[in-house]
């Protein structure tokens, strides 16, 4: 009989790894900035009024940061948010590592203090009045702003879709909510007791943690591999793309690992359409012929795009590849607004070649900081972001590969005993034991 490793059984791991453990501790340390704190300088004095629009991950260190770098700053940070969602947690909840309570938190408590915190949505960009208006009609005037509202999921564009019957007739997905992702693991471990047929989708958009469809299909298939019912079983990827992953040195390796473990992958086929009660699923080719696939379990990426205050204002790219998505026009390399330069952008909104992970903002919230304290003082930014991403690839429970790029796609390792495209306990230790924890350092600006 099979065994299938339970959160608690995972975290009591074999003596002989127990030195890893430290090892791994102090590498995740070194690779995200644990313990290490800003240089002190002394705060620049202003009386500028700076809205941060979002109180995720990108909103929240970003007031940390300004708030140890500005005397006299006034801060106001706009979002009817009250929970805060530990998004890179969701694969884990989602494949059975975490029960979902470590990912849920409230936005309440990371909320810095005298930060005025109106409990309300961005309902319009006004950049030529600088002034946003709340959805109940309040107009906020500010100096400087920064958009840090995250990603809409499109989940419109798949024709039939109800997100609130996740986790019943198969479907699945990790990525609305904390609930869904428990609900999907719900769904995934009756799946595995039987196998089948599973499909796996990804939309044609950017994607916030690109790398999440491919973690989902290699622990589905692993979770096949331990109940004993792989046999009877096959998983195929659906990708609206002539690939799995942007950077190819790693679409390539994920590929090749796929075709080793028996994962099936059909390309530049778009999901239209879900009949939820039957479970099939109508996929789109390019020259528009359909195809219906039915399945027993599938899991679904919605398309995604920028909220509709981004996307209908004058924030917004206007032309080239990042229009359609109505993303956020700034510099990819200061990440200030090409045409107002009191505005800048941070994290998942922004509309830039690569970078929606809370490991971009890890490295690009501190440039951002001090290019707007260098803009308040009269200078031009200084620093250039170069798209660091990051993506812990789980391959298999107790294995994955630590992966980091930038924007032109080049691995840029930060941990020389770590060789990205190998699998690897020690980064499946750093995404389960370390990520967290420092996820909270840059949230609170620490790091």
């Amino acid at each position: 009989m099979h065994r299938i490793t339970t959160p608690s059984a995972a975290a009591a791991m074999p003596s002989r790894r127990h030195w890893l453990v430290g090892t791994a501790s102090a590498g995740a340390a070194l690779t995200l900035g644990l313990g290490h704190h800003t240089t002190a300088q002394a705060k620049q004095r202003t009386k500028a009024h700076v809205v941060i629009a979002g109180s995720g991950l990108g909103g929240l260190a970003i007031a940390h940061r300004l708030l140890k770098m500005l005397d006299g700053v006034q801060i106001t940070i706009i979002d009817a948010k009250q929970a805060h969602n530990y998004q890179p947690g969701y694969t884990l909840v989602a494949s059975g590592v975490w029960p979902v309570s470590k990912v849920m938190d409230r936005n309440a408590d990371f909320m810095p203090a005298g930060v005025r915190w109106i409990q309300e949505m961005v309902a319009e960009f006004d950049p030529t009045a600088q002034t946003v208006v709340t959805s109940s009609g309040q107009r906020v005037r500010y100096d400087y702003l920064v958009v840090a509202v995250g990603t809409h999921q499109d989940w419109h564009q798949i024709e039939g879709m109800d997100t609130h019957a996740i986790g019943q007739n198969g479907l699945t997905s990790v990525y609305p909510s904390p609930e869904a992702a428990a609900a999907t693991w719900t769904a995934m471990d009756a799946f595995r007791q039987k196998g089948g047929q599973a499909v796996m989708t990804l939309p044609s958009t950017p994607l916030k943690c690109a790398g999440a469809p491919l973690k989902m299909t290699f622990m589905l298939r692993d979770r096949l591999a331990q109940a004993g019912t792989l046999g009877s079983s096959q998983v195929t990827f659906y990708s609206a793309l002539g690939n799995v992953f942007g950077v190819k040195t790693v679409n390539d390796n994920v590929l090749e690992r796929w075709q080793t473990l028996g994962v099936n992958v059909q390309f530049t086929q778009k999901l239209k359409a879900i009949d939820i009660s039957a479970r099939r699923a109508t996929f789109v080719n390019p020259e528009g012929a359909a195809t219906e696939v039915s399945y027993d379990f599938i899991h679904l990426v919605p398309p995604m795009r920028a909220p509709d205050a981004i996307k209908n204002s004058d924030l917004s790219w206007k032309e080239g590849p990042m229009a359609a998505g109505g993303w956020l026009e700034v510099d990819k390399d200061t990440l200030q607004h090409r045409r107002y330069q009191n505005v800048f952008g941070l994290g998942d909104i922004n509309g830039t070649p690569r970078g929606k992970t809370a490991a971009t903002v890890k490295k690009s919230a501190p440039i951002v900081a001090q290019h707007l304290v260098e803009v308040m003082a009269g200078k031009s930014p200084s620093q250039k972001f170069d798209g660091y991403t990051s993506c812990p690839m789980i391959v298999r429970e107790g294995s994955a590969m630590l992966i980091e790029f930038d924007y032109e796609g080049r691995l840029v390792p930060s941990l020389p005993m770590i060789e990205p495209l190998q699998e690897s306990y020690f980064a499946w230790l750093m995404k389960v034991r370390m990520l967290k924890p420092a996820y909270l350092s840059v949230l609170k600006g620490r790091v």
